[in-house]
């Protein structure tokens, strides 16, 4: 348990969380298990939990109306994960949440995450800060996407990659990054 604590105080920067101070805090969370292929959230379903990955990929896509999959972001050790529109809003997704490889996870539930703020005051600037960051990545891909050439996102994408992605069928990647598989695989073998 010492290791959940020091990696939640860890994820929750800015924060200066402790045991003492904040023992809801470190108390609520709950480690789960899932298997490679297992779903943590489907779409048309509400997600239930917020999560932090210990270990493991995850990835977030939508389904094509000729069942392909559209990669949107993955998730893996150390970052956060879930369905978050779907979790505030306790609304049906419009994603898929599936572990792409075995995973496991610390998660709270809506009720738990909503008392954090109502409990300790200073939740309030980690959730703006983390508002903040979720949108500024999501501007900064989106104009990637529409502006760099797939070599150029490729290229990017590969520079900033976490180790665990690097693990992954390359299909999912190339999904992320708008292109085709033999695309991603040619420009990987540019680089290589």
């Amino acid at each position: 348990m010492e290791n959940h604590n020091r990696l939640l105080a860890e994820a929750f920067k800015p924060l200066e969380l402790n045991q003492e101070s904040h023992p809801y805090f470190f108390d609520i969370w709950q480690e789960v298990e899932i298997d490679k292929g297992a779903y943590l959230t489907e779409a048309g379903k509400v997600e239930k939990y917020f999560y932090l990955v210990l270990k493991g990929v995850q990835v977030v896509y939508i389904l094509t109306p000729d069942g392909n999959k559209k990669v949107i972001g993955f998730s893996f050790d150390g970052s956060f994960s879930g369905i978050y529109d779907s979790f505030l809003k306790s609304s049906p997704s419009h994603y898929y949440l599936e572990a792409l490889t075995p995973s496991k996870l610390l998660k709270i539930n809506k009720e738990q995450y909503e008392k954090l703020f109502e409990y300790y005051p200073e939740f309030n600037l980690w959730g703006r800060i983390v508002h903040q960051e979720l949108l500024m990545g999501r501007v900064k891909r989106e104009v990637e996407l529409i502006t760099l050439s797939a070599k150029e996102r490729f290229e990017i994408f590969m520079e900033r990659c976490p180790e665990p992605l690097k693990q992954i069928p390359q299909k999912y990647l190339a999904s992320y990054l708008n292109m085709s598989p033999e695309t991603y695989s040619r420009l990987r073998a540019e680089i290589s």
